[in-house]
């Protein structure tokens, strides 16, 4: 009990340090068109980020340390939003003595070479355990793409992971979908970017 304390203690530091180190940068305010073709009043620029050597780094951790009582064969998902996250998982799975393969998923199959749909480490057997993480999720659908590929190879998605949870339903459809989804950050109506998963979820 003390120890599982210790370690969400640890964890909620570890995101309100994230928050610190990008605000400003990754949280927008203003008059947004979402990939999705959604308007919105805020934007989560998650490059800014992604692209922070210690942000990148504690957010690959954190996705370490949720998936740490989960057994994983790869981690992935659709570029761009996991590009930058799955192969720093992967570093710093070695580095810590837990490897985890890692690859992307295009959002269509290139027209040369191999003609692949998935780069990457992607394992050959069936049933293969797959973790898919993105940087933002608000309807879900690069999810849904990475998720349909990963099934089209006959391997099986044990969680969901998402650098900042909206709240606009896409968290939603990915749980009634039955999978396991976890989100590092939350968006807040009132307090912006939290830690913790808001009581209210609309935006």
């Amino acid at each position: 009990m003390y120890t599982h304390l210790m370690e969400h203690d640890m964890g909620t530091a570890r995101r309100k340090k994230i928050i610190e180190l990008v605000k400003g940068d990754a949280y927008l305010e203003g008059d947004f068109v979402l990939s999705s073709g959604a308007k919105s009043k805020y934007y989560w620029d998650s490059k800014m980020a992604l692209t922070k050597p210690e942000a990148l780094c504690l957010i690959a951790d954190e996705i370490l340390e949720i998936l740490k009582d989960i057994d994983v064969d790869a981690i992935g998902g659709l570029t761009i939003g996991a590009a930058l996250m799955v192969p720093t998982v992967a570093l710093r799975s070695y580095q810590l003595h837990r490897p985890i393969q890692a690859f992307v998923v295009r959002d269509r199959s290139k027209e040369h070479g191999t003609k692949k749909l998935i780069e990457g480490q992607f394992p050959k057997k069936k049933g293969a355990k797959i973790v898919i993480v993105d940087d933002v999720v608000t309807t879900g659908g690069s999810i849904r793409k990475a998720r349909d590929a990963v099934e089209e190879q006959g391997c099986r998605v044990v969680k969901v992971i998402a650098l900042l949870d909206r709240h606009e339903g896409g968290s939603e459809d990915i749980r009634r979908d039955g999978f396991d989804f976890t989100a590092i950050l939350h968006r807040d109506l009132i307090k912006g970017i939290t830690v913790e998963e808001p009581l209210t979820v609309t935006v």
